[in-house]
């Protein structure tokens, strides 16, 4: 790792986080346990917070060497964005949850996969924003 670290190392780095976070649900979010799965969720969450651990040192090492300040505005850019197409996600998840829930149309684990694939989408969204953006130079 003595590799400098660039902020689309960083951005992508997301993608991973997300996905994990997603399989880190799924394993509990299950209605068929078996004893197994305690054992796999485990892993599952270390890997996790060792992924965690790693996207935190790199993100810090960023911090400490000289960074684009275009790409860093650029990033900005992209995160405004995504909080405007978060926001209007969560508010639909939120309105369909509540209207569905009341004819139980919607369990609480659909709810829950809505907003994992939310979180997801932004991640990924995010890092397509950055990639075009970034090579426009806006």
């Amino acid at each position: 790792m003595k590799k400098k670290v660039s902020i689309l190392e960083i951005v992508a780095t997301k993608i991973v986080i997300a996905l994990l976070v997603a399989g880190y649900y799924w394993m509990w979010s299950r209605s068929d346990w078996m004893p197994e799965y305690r054992q796999y969720s485990a892993y599952f969450g270390g890997f996790l917070f060792l992924i965690l651990l790693a996207h935190y040192h790199r993100a810090h090492k960023y911090k400490k060497e000289r960074f684009d300040e275009l790409a860093i505005k650029t990033l900005h850019k992209c995160d405004a964005i995504c909080l405007k197409v978060l926001t209007v996600l969560m508010v639909i998840v939120a309105y369909a949850g509540g209207i569905l829930g009341h004819v139980n149309a919607m369990s609480t684990a659909m709810m829950g996969w809505l907003i994992i694939g939310s979180i997801i989408a932004i991640a990924m969204l995010r890092t397509m924003l950055f990639l075009i953006l970034n090579s426009k130079g806006v």
